[in-house]
């Protein structure tokens, strides 16, 4: 059983990344893999709607979101970090989060795949880019991890971070249960207790003429 780490953060030491450790080390304490994925200083570019990976399975810009999509379809789950620009995630994560989702549409099942979103913010802010992140979950059928508070740290560095004991306690709390969520859908799966999803229909309001 695994999780897939994306941190959106271009600070690779700062107070995403010590949030996501808290979680990773809590999963791995629990049985889990964790893979880690810095997308924060690479070069990654915004999703131009050519419908490419429509036909090709891929995006058509090759970088880090095809690097990653293969390592989405082994997971079980999916924790996403970004920090907290303008009261909303940063532009990096969310660039690669439509061109990850979109271009593997076709290509990865992410039905009962956990995801959870965690995010980091000096003061405010969190909560809308906490949103943000879910709804990419929520479009895909899969379930999302809560947590005892929202999966949020705050601070400006991550010596901050340390202080928070309340956000690293949420982080442990959510380790724990997306740990148990993953067990417990892979049990379902055994037993073939998985609900199945209709896709048939696809309602665009589109008009001619």
């Amino acid at each position: 059983m695994k999780v897939l780490v994306i941190n959106g953060s271009p600070h690779l030491s700062g107070c995403t990344d010590r949030a996501l450790r808290e979680v990773e080390r809590t999963l791995a304490d629990n049985g889990i893999e964790v893979e880690r994925v810095d997308i924060g200083t690479k070069d990654i570019r915004g999703c131009i709607g050519c419908n490419y990976c429509r036909q090709h399975g891929r995006c058509v810009f090759n970088d880090a979101v095809n690097e990653t999509a293969p390592k989405l379809a082994e997971a079980d789950g999916l924790i996403v970090g970004s920090p907290v620009y303008y009261a909303g995630c940063n532009g990096q994560a969310l660039s690669f989060l439509d061109r990850l989702f979109y271009s593997t549409s076709g290509t990865v099942d992410k039905t009962m795949k956990v995801g959870a979103a965690v995010v980091s913010s000096r003061r405010a802010g969190s909560t809308s880019a906490f949103d943000e992140i879910n709804k990419y979950f929520t479009i895909s059928a899969m379930p999302i991890v809560s947590s005892t508070y929202w999966n949020e740290v705050h601070g400006f560095t991550a010596e901050d971070v340390e202080a928070d004991l309340e956000g690293l306690q949420t982080m442990r709390n959510l380790g724990r249960n997306m740990a148990f969520m993953i067990k417990a859908i892979a049990a379902a799966r055994e037993n073939g207790a998985v609900p199945q999803q209709e896709r048939s229909s696809f309602t665009s309001f589109h008009t001619e003429g």
